[in-house]
Protein backbone atom coordinates (compact mmCIF):
# COMPACT_ATOMS: atom_id res chain seq x y z
CA UNK A 1 0.00 0.00 0.00
CA UNK A 2 1.35 3.40 -0.98
CA UNK A 3 1.31 6.36 1.27
CA UNK A 4 -0.97 9.33 0.93
CA UNK A 5 1.48 11.19 -1.31
CA UNK A 6 2.32 8.05 -3.33
CA UNK A 7 5.77 7.57 -1.83
CA UNK A 8 6.84 4.40 -0.02
CA UNK A 9 4.82 1.61 1.48
CA UNK A 10 2.57 1.98 4.45
CA UNK A 11 2.01 -1.03 6.67
CA UNK A 12 -1.34 -1.51 8.36
CA UNK A 13 -1.35 -0.36 11.98
CA UNK A 14 -0.54 -3.06 14.49
CA UNK A 15 -2.69 -3.31 17.60
CA UNK A 16 -0.79 -2.68 20.83
CA UNK A 17 -0.61 -5.25 23.54
CA UNK A 18 -3.43 -4.50 26.06
CA UNK A 19 -0.99 -4.19 28.99
CA UNK A 20 1.29 -1.83 27.12
CA UNK A 21 -1.67 0.27 25.97
CA UNK A 22 -2.95 0.71 29.54
CA UNK A 23 0.51 1.67 30.81
CA UNK A 24 0.92 4.25 28.06
CA UNK A 25 -2.46 5.78 28.92
CA UNK A 26 -1.39 5.95 32.56
CA UNK A 27 1.85 7.66 31.60
CA UNK A 28 -0.04 10.16 29.45
CA UNK A 29 -2.34 11.00 32.35
CA UNK A 30 0.63 11.47 34.67
CA UNK A 31 2.35 13.69 32.11
CA UNK A 32 -0.83 15.74 31.65
CA UNK A 33 -1.19 16.15 35.42
CA UNK A 34 2.41 17.35 35.77
CA UNK A 35 1.95 19.77 32.88
CA UNK A 36 -1.13 21.26 34.58
CA UNK A 37 0.70 21.65 37.91
CA UNK A 38 3.69 23.31 36.27
CA UNK A 39 1.44 25.67 34.28
CA UNK A 40 -0.33 26.69 37.48
CA UNK A 41 3.00 27.35 39.18
CA UNK A 42 4.19 29.39 36.22
CA UNK A 43 0.94 31.34 36.22
CA UNK A 44 1.29 32.20 39.89
CA UNK A 45 4.80 33.62 39.33
CA UNK A 46 3.65 36.64 37.38
CA UNK A 47 6.18 38.99 35.81
CA UNK A 48 7.13 42.25 37.50
CA UNK A 49 4.19 44.63 37.50
CA UNK A 50 3.28 47.66 39.57
CA UNK A 51 1.22 45.68 42.07
CA UNK A 52 3.77 42.91 42.73
CA UNK A 53 6.45 45.02 44.44
CA UNK A 54 6.97 48.26 46.27
CA UNK A 55 9.24 50.88 44.78
CA UNK A 56 9.97 54.48 43.84
CA UNK A 57 7.74 56.48 41.50
CA UNK A 58 8.06 59.95 39.99
CA UNK A 59 5.59 62.45 38.58
CA UNK A 60 6.65 65.49 36.55
CA UNK A 61 3.20 67.11 36.45
CA UNK A 62 2.19 67.26 40.12
CA UNK A 63 0.75 63.78 40.31
CA UNK A 64 -1.24 63.58 37.06
CA UNK A 65 0.99 60.83 35.60
CA UNK A 66 3.46 58.55 37.33
CA UNK A 67 6.36 56.43 36.14
CA UNK A 68 8.54 53.89 37.88
CA UNK A 69 11.85 55.41 38.96
CA UNK A 70 13.59 52.25 40.16
CA UNK A 71 13.58 49.97 37.13
CA UNK A 72 15.08 46.59 37.95
CA UNK A 73 15.28 46.97 41.74
CA UNK A 74 12.22 44.84 42.67
CA UNK A 75 11.99 46.47 46.09
CA UNK A 76 9.98 44.89 48.86
CA UNK A 77 9.63 48.00 51.00
CA UNK A 78 10.70 51.48 49.91
CA UNK A 79 10.19 53.66 52.99
CA UNK A 80 11.47 57.18 52.31
CA UNK A 81 13.12 59.23 49.55
CA UNK A 82 15.17 62.43 49.53
CA UNK A 83 16.19 64.71 46.64
CA UNK A 84 19.51 66.56 46.65
CA UNK A 85 18.72 70.33 46.57
CA UNK A 86 21.92 70.97 44.63
CA UNK A 87 21.47 68.19 42.06
CA UNK A 88 17.93 66.99 41.33
CA UNK A 89 19.21 63.83 39.65
CA UNK A 90 20.83 62.71 42.92
CA UNK A 91 18.35 60.62 44.94
CA UNK A 92 18.56 58.65 48.17
CA UNK A 93 16.03 55.95 49.02
CA UNK A 94 15.62 54.22 52.35
CA UNK A 95 14.41 50.62 52.23
CA UNK A 96 13.82 47.81 54.69
CA UNK A 97 17.35 46.56 53.92
CA UNK A 98 19.41 49.75 53.85
CA UNK A 99 19.98 52.70 51.57
CA UNK A 100 20.22 53.10 47.78
CA UNK A 101 21.43 56.05 45.74
CA UNK A 102 21.02 57.20 42.17
CA UNK A 103 23.03 59.87 40.34
CA UNK A 104 20.91 59.88 37.18
CA UNK A 105 17.35 60.45 38.37
CA UNK A 106 16.56 56.80 39.03
CA UNK A 107 17.80 55.16 35.84
CA UNK A 108 20.33 53.16 37.86
CA UNK A 109 20.84 52.55 41.56
CA UNK A 110 23.66 51.38 43.82
CA UNK A 111 23.58 50.36 47.50
CA UNK A 112 25.58 52.51 49.89
CA UNK A 113 27.49 51.54 53.06
CA UNK A 114 26.05 48.04 53.20
CA UNK A 115 28.43 47.05 55.99
CA UNK A 116 27.44 50.09 58.08
CA UNK A 117 23.83 51.05 57.33
CA UNK A 118 21.84 47.94 58.15
CA UNK A 119 18.11 47.39 58.48
CA UNK A 120 15.12 49.62 57.82
CA UNK A 121 15.79 53.27 56.92
CA UNK A 122 12.79 55.50 57.73
CA UNK A 123 14.54 58.90 57.69
CA UNK A 124 16.77 60.75 55.20
CA UNK A 125 17.74 64.39 54.75
CA UNK A 126 20.10 66.63 52.78
CA UNK A 127 21.53 69.85 54.11
CA UNK A 128 20.24 73.01 52.34
CA UNK A 129 23.39 73.20 50.21
CA UNK A 130 23.44 69.45 49.44
CA UNK A 131 26.92 68.99 50.90
CA UNK A 132 25.73 66.76 53.75
CA UNK A 133 23.35 63.82 53.82
CA UNK A 134 21.89 62.27 56.96
CA UNK A 135 20.42 58.81 57.40
CA UNK A 136 18.72 57.08 60.34
CA UNK A 137 18.63 53.29 60.09
CA UNK A 138 17.91 50.44 62.47
CA UNK A 139 21.68 50.22 63.07
CA UNK A 140 22.15 53.90 64.00
CA UNK A 141 22.37 57.46 62.70
CA UNK A 142 24.86 58.21 59.92
CA UNK A 143 26.34 61.24 58.23
CA UNK A 144 27.79 61.44 54.74
CA UNK A 145 30.33 64.05 53.72
CA UNK A 146 33.31 63.93 51.38
CA UNK A 147 34.75 60.97 53.27
CA UNK A 148 31.65 58.82 52.82
CA UNK A 149 29.22 57.57 55.45
CA UNK A 150 30.29 57.76 59.08
CA UNK A 151 28.41 56.95 62.27
CA UNK A 152 27.00 59.90 64.21
CA UNK A 153 26.71 60.07 67.99
CA UNK A 154 23.06 59.78 69.03
CA UNK A 155 21.24 58.43 72.10
CA UNK A 156 19.88 54.91 71.84
CA UNK A 157 16.33 56.25 72.15
CA UNK A 158 16.80 58.08 68.84
CA UNK A 159 16.68 54.76 66.96
CA UNK A 160 14.64 53.91 65.03
CA UNK A 161 13.86 57.44 63.84
CA UNK A 162 10.62 58.60 62.29
CA UNK A 163 12.02 61.66 60.49
CA UNK A 164 15.13 63.72 59.76
CA UNK A 165 14.66 67.42 59.02
CA UNK A 166 17.28 69.88 57.84
CA UNK A 167 17.31 73.19 59.67
CA UNK A 168 17.76 76.64 58.13
CA UNK A 169 21.54 76.36 58.29
CA UNK A 170 23.81 73.59 57.03
CA UNK A 171 24.92 72.72 60.56
CA UNK A 172 21.48 72.10 62.08
CA UNK A 173 19.44 68.92 61.79
CA UNK A 174 16.41 67.73 63.74
CA UNK A 175 15.84 64.04 64.32
CA UNK A 176 12.51 62.62 65.47
CA UNK A 177 13.16 59.36 67.30
CA UNK A 178 10.59 56.90 68.57
CA UNK A 179 8.77 59.67 70.42
CA UNK A 180 11.31 62.39 71.36
CA UNK A 181 12.99 65.17 69.43
CA UNK A 182 16.78 65.41 69.03
CA UNK A 183 18.87 68.15 67.45
CA UNK A 184 22.37 68.54 66.03
CA UNK A 185 24.22 71.84 65.86
CA UNK A 186 27.44 70.47 64.37
CA UNK A 187 26.38 69.22 60.96
CA UNK A 188 24.93 65.93 62.17
CA UNK A 189 28.00 64.68 64.02
CA UNK A 190 26.25 64.54 67.41
CA UNK A 191 22.62 64.63 68.53
CA UNK A 192 21.14 65.61 71.90
CA UNK A 193 17.63 65.54 73.30
CA UNK A 194 15.69 68.78 72.88
CA UNK A 195 14.05 69.70 76.20
CA UNK A 196 10.42 70.02 75.28
CA UNK A 197 7.16 68.14 75.80
CA UNK A 198 6.94 65.70 78.71
CA UNK A 199 8.28 62.18 78.32
CA UNK A 200 4.80 60.68 77.92
CA UNK A 201 4.05 62.88 74.87
CA UNK A 202 4.41 61.11 71.52
CA UNK A 203 5.59 63.07 68.51
CA UNK A 204 4.76 61.28 65.25
CA UNK A 205 5.44 63.87 62.51
CA UNK A 206 7.84 66.79 62.16
CA UNK A 207 8.64 69.51 59.60
CA UNK A 208 10.77 72.65 59.61
CA UNK A 209 9.16 75.82 58.28
CA UNK A 210 11.18 77.17 55.31
CA UNK A 211 12.71 80.59 55.78
CA UNK A 212 12.43 80.49 59.55
CA UNK A 213 15.36 79.93 61.88
CA UNK A 214 13.62 77.98 64.64
CA UNK A 215 10.01 77.33 63.63
CA UNK A 216 8.87 73.71 63.62
CA UNK A 217 5.49 72.05 63.16
CA UNK A 218 4.66 68.62 64.54
CA UNK A 219 1.95 66.16 65.40
CA UNK A 220 2.15 65.55 69.15
CA UNK A 221 -0.31 63.23 70.87
CA UNK A 222 -2.52 63.44 67.79
CA UNK A 223 -2.64 67.26 67.72
CA UNK A 224 -1.01 69.84 65.46
CA UNK A 225 1.60 71.83 67.39
CA UNK A 226 3.90 74.77 66.56
CA UNK A 227 7.27 75.69 68.06
CA UNK A 228 9.13 78.96 67.47
CA UNK A 229 12.23 78.06 69.46
CA UNK A 230 13.52 74.87 67.85
CA UNK A 231 11.24 72.49 69.75
CA UNK A 232 11.90 73.64 73.31
CA UNK A 233 8.33 74.90 73.77
CA UNK A 234 5.15 74.17 71.83
CA UNK A 235 1.70 75.66 71.43
CA UNK A 236 -1.44 74.05 70.13
CA UNK A 237 -1.98 75.07 66.52
CA UNK A 238 -5.76 74.99 66.95
CA UNK A 239 -6.49 71.96 64.77
CA UNK A 240 -7.43 68.89 66.78
CA UNK A 241 -8.72 66.73 63.91
CA UNK A 242 -12.32 66.74 65.17
CA UNK A 243 -11.72 63.70 67.33
CA UNK A 244 -9.36 61.93 64.90
CA UNK A 245 -5.60 62.03 65.49
CA UNK A 246 -3.52 64.17 63.15
CA UNK A 247 -1.78 61.86 60.66
CA UNK A 248 0.79 64.21 59.25
CA UNK A 249 2.03 67.80 58.98
CA UNK A 250 3.43 69.15 55.70
CA UNK A 251 4.94 72.43 54.55
CA UNK A 252 4.22 74.06 51.20
CA UNK A 253 6.86 74.36 48.48
CA UNK A 254 5.52 77.71 47.25
CA UNK A 255 4.12 79.39 50.39
CA UNK A 256 6.47 79.54 53.42
CA UNK A 257 3.64 80.51 55.80
CA UNK A 258 1.37 77.66 54.67
CA UNK A 259 1.02 74.41 56.62
CA UNK A 260 -1.00 71.37 55.64
CA UNK A 261 -2.38 68.72 57.96
CA UNK A 262 -4.61 65.65 57.72
CA UNK A 263 -6.82 63.78 60.17
CA UNK A 264 -9.65 61.32 59.70
CA UNK A 265 -9.47 61.55 55.92
CA UNK A 266 -9.82 65.36 55.99
CA UNK A 267 -7.24 67.77 54.56
CA UNK A 268 -6.87 71.17 56.24
CA UNK A 269 -4.60 74.14 55.59
CA UNK A 270 -3.31 77.15 57.46
CA UNK A 271 -1.88 80.20 55.72
CA UNK A 272 -0.60 81.84 58.89
CA UNK A 273 1.56 79.15 60.53
CA UNK A 274 -1.30 77.55 62.41
CA UNK A 275 -3.12 80.59 63.75
CA UNK A 276 -6.21 79.62 61.75
CA UNK A 277 -7.27 76.59 59.72
CA UNK A 278 -9.88 75.73 57.13
CA UNK A 279 -10.91 72.46 55.51
CA UNK A 280 -10.02 71.81 51.90
CA UNK A 281 -12.86 70.34 49.85
CA UNK A 282 -14.34 67.02 50.88
CA UNK A 283 -12.92 64.09 52.79
CA UNK A 284 -10.92 61.44 50.99
CA UNK A 285 -12.91 58.53 49.52
CA UNK A 286 -11.43 56.27 52.21
CA UNK A 287 -12.31 57.92 55.51
CA UNK A 288 -9.90 55.66 57.40
CA UNK A 289 -6.97 56.38 55.12
CA UNK A 290 -3.84 57.44 57.00
CA UNK A 291 -2.25 60.33 55.12
CA UNK A 292 1.55 60.35 54.85
CA UNK A 293 2.23 63.17 52.40
CA UNK A 294 0.54 66.27 50.97
CA UNK A 295 1.62 68.33 47.94
CA UNK A 296 -0.30 71.22 46.37
CA UNK A 297 -0.10 73.82 43.64
CA UNK A 298 0.47 77.47 44.58
CA UNK A 299 -3.27 78.23 44.28
CA UNK A 300 -4.20 75.04 46.23
CA UNK A 301 -6.47 73.79 43.46
CA UNK A 302 -4.36 70.75 42.57
CA UNK A 303 -3.72 68.46 45.52
CA UNK A 304 -1.79 65.20 45.76
CA UNK A 305 -2.09 62.99 48.84
CA UNK A 306 -0.18 59.81 49.64
CA UNK A 307 -1.70 57.39 52.15
CA UNK A 308 -1.83 53.80 53.28
CA UNK A 309 -4.56 53.36 50.65
CA UNK A 310 -2.44 54.70 47.79
CA UNK A 311 -2.30 58.05 45.96
CA UNK A 312 -5.23 60.46 45.60
CA UNK A 313 -5.36 63.57 43.43
CA UNK A 314 -7.78 66.47 43.09
CA UNK A 315 -7.90 69.21 40.47
CA UNK A 316 -10.72 71.22 42.08
CA UNK A 317 -9.42 72.04 45.53
CA UNK A 318 -10.43 68.72 47.07
CA UNK A 319 -14.08 68.72 45.99
CA UNK A 320 -13.49 65.49 44.09
CA UNK A 321 -10.69 62.97 44.63
CA UNK A 322 -9.38 60.48 42.09
CA UNK A 323 -7.37 57.41 43.14
CA UNK A 324 -4.28 57.15 40.96
CA UNK A 325 -3.70 53.63 39.69
CA UNK A 326 -2.03 53.89 36.26
CA UNK A 327 1.59 52.71 36.58
CA UNK A 328 1.27 52.76 40.38
CA UNK A 329 0.95 49.83 42.78
CA UNK A 330 -2.57 49.06 43.94
CA UNK A 331 -3.70 47.77 47.30
CA UNK A 332 -0.36 48.52 49.00
CA UNK A 333 0.79 51.46 51.10
CA UNK A 334 2.29 54.69 49.79
CA UNK A 335 4.84 56.49 51.92
CA UNK A 336 5.87 60.15 52.24
CA UNK A 337 6.02 62.49 49.26
CA UNK A 338 9.23 64.31 48.32
CA UNK A 339 9.26 67.35 46.04
CA UNK A 340 12.14 68.38 43.87
CA UNK A 341 13.50 71.59 45.48
CA UNK A 342 14.27 72.93 42.01
CA UNK A 343 10.96 72.08 40.33
CA UNK A 344 7.74 72.13 42.37
CA UNK A 345 5.95 70.06 39.73
CA UNK A 346 8.24 67.05 40.23
CA UNK A 347 7.31 64.82 43.15
CA UNK A 348 8.42 61.39 44.27
CA UNK A 349 6.68 58.78 46.34
CA UNK A 350 7.55 55.34 47.66
CA UNK A 351 5.47 52.18 48.09
CA UNK A 352 5.93 49.28 50.48
CA UNK A 353 4.58 45.80 49.89
CA UNK A 354 4.98 45.19 53.62
CA UNK A 355 2.82 47.44 55.88
CA UNK A 356 4.83 50.32 57.30
CA UNK A 357 3.54 49.58 60.81
CA UNK A 358 4.96 46.09 60.53
CA UNK A 359 8.36 47.31 59.32
CA UNK A 360 8.39 49.85 62.17
CA UNK A 361 7.54 47.16 64.72
CA UNK A 362 10.29 44.94 63.37
CA UNK A 363 12.77 47.82 63.55
CA UNK A 364 11.90 48.46 67.19
CA UNK A 365 12.08 44.81 68.16
CA UNK A 366 15.17 44.19 66.06
CA UNK A 367 13.54 41.20 64.39
CA UNK A 368 14.49 39.68 61.09
CA UNK A 369 12.02 40.33 58.29
CA UNK A 370 12.45 36.77 57.13
CA UNK A 371 10.87 35.61 60.39
CA UNK A 372 7.53 36.59 58.88
CA UNK A 373 7.65 33.43 56.80
CA UNK A 374 6.09 30.66 58.83
CA UNK A 375 8.46 27.67 58.96
CA UNK A 376 5.63 25.18 58.40
CA UNK A 377 4.46 26.95 55.24
CA UNK A 378 8.00 27.22 53.97
CA UNK A 379 8.63 23.52 54.59
CA UNK A 380 5.34 22.65 52.93
CA UNK A 381 6.18 24.70 49.85
CA UNK A 382 9.61 23.15 49.53
CA UNK A 383 8.18 19.66 49.95
CA UNK A 384 5.64 20.29 47.20
CA UNK A 385 8.34 21.50 44.81
CA UNK A 386 10.47 18.44 45.61
CA UNK A 387 7.52 16.13 44.92
CA UNK A 388 6.88 17.83 41.57
CA UNK A 389 10.52 17.42 40.58
CA UNK A 390 10.60 13.77 41.66
CA UNK A 391 7.35 13.07 39.83
CA UNK A 392 8.63 14.73 36.69
CA UNK A 393 11.88 12.73 36.85
CA UNK A 394 10.04 9.43 37.32
CA UNK A 395 7.67 10.21 34.47
CA UNK A 396 10.54 11.06 32.12
CA UNK A 397 12.39 7.88 33.11
CA UNK A 398 9.26 5.78 32.57
CA UNK A 399 8.67 7.29 29.14
CA UNK A 400 12.26 6.70 28.04
CA UNK A 401 12.04 3.03 29.04
CA UNK A 402 8.79 2.53 27.14
CA UNK A 403 10.21 4.16 24.06
CA UNK A 404 13.28 1.91 24.24
CA UNK A 405 11.05 -1.17 24.64
CA UNK A 406 8.90 -0.14 21.69
CA UNK A 407 11.97 0.27 19.46
CA UNK A 408 13.35 -3.14 20.48
CA UNK A 409 10.13 -4.88 19.42
CA UNK A 410 10.27 -3.44 15.89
Amino acid sequence: MRGVFGVGLVSPPRPLHPGIEKKQIGVRRLTLWLACVLSLLAGSASPHDASSYGGVFRSRDLGAAWLNADVGLFLNAALVIAVDPRDSSHLLVGTDLGILSSRNGGRSWVPEARDLIIGAVFALAFSPDGELAMCAAASGVFRRHRDGWLRAEAPESAIPARALVAGPTNDRFYLLGRSRLFASEDGGRTYAVVPGPPQMSEMTALVAIPGSADTLAAAIDGQAMISHDGGRSWRNAGFDGAGAPVDTIATDATRPQRIWAAAGGRIVVSDDLGSSWHSVGRSLPEARARVRGIAASADATTLVVSSDRGIYRSEDGGETWTPKADNLPTHIEAGPLARDPNDAGVIYTVFSLMPYAEVWRMAIEGGNLLARIEPIRLAGGLSFCVLVLIGGGLAARHLSRRRAAAHSRR
